[in-house]
């Protein structure tokens, strides 16, 4: 019976915020729900820059090099481009959408301490990076759809590369890189296709 009312007791001194001991524990929980606040509010600039980065580098890259020189015309032959090849703004769009998808998903690898841990996630990511990078001035300026194709062979390895390694971290960031690997295997058929126009 004494147990009991020792239990009570103590109980009753947590819950009350006149005591001493209500007082700490109003003031831990309150300390408790600030530092939650600041760390979501670090949490989205991060996923701000995070997305924001890849995303603002893909749209520069259209601005610049996203000419039609290379895409399928030629100025000795009017030939038409087949049915299945995208419209160069949709092809744009894609490109900064499969940037978008794969900022997000670094960052939730970030987010797990993926890097720190295993840093080649992080240079299969960069790698991943300039390549899609480096695809629209190949293609579009310097006409030179041999080594766009190359590029995007090695595109492909990267993706398949950052997935795994992704999958190992968070397996929602490993999912989110499987439409830019449909998208960089398209890319490829594409460069096949302008080899032959």
């Amino acid at each position: 019976m004494d147990s009991q009312n020792v239990k009570q007791r103590t109980r009753d001194t947590v819950d009350e915020p006149n005591t001493i001991v209500g007082k700490n524990n109003s003031k831990n929980v309150r300390f408790r729900r600030e530092k939650r606040v600041a760390m979501a509010q670090r949490g989205i600039r991060s996923l701000a820059i995070a997305v924001a980065l890849p995303l603002s580098l893909a749209l520069c890259n259209v601005y610049f090099f996203g000419s039609t020189k290379g895409y399928g015309t030629s100025s000795s032959r009017s030939i038409s481009k087949p049915f299945w090849f995208p419209p160069l703004w949709a092809l744009h769009m894609t490109c900064v959408t499969s940037s978008f998808l794969m900022g997000l998903s670094a960052w939730l690898v970030w987010a797990e301490g993926g890097f720190h841990r295993n840093p080649t996630a992080l240079y299969l990511y960069l790698t991943q990076l300039g390549l899609s990078l480096a695809w629209d001035p190949i293609v579009f300026r310097m006409s030179a759809p041999w080594v766009g194709l190359l590029v995007c062979l090695a595109t492909f390895g990267a993706l398949v590369g950052c997935s795994r390694q992704f999958k190992e971290v968070n397996p929602i960031a490993g999912n989110l890189v499987m439409p830019c690997l449909a998208w960089a295997s398209f890319l490829a058929f594409v460069n096949l296709k302008l080899l032959f126009l």
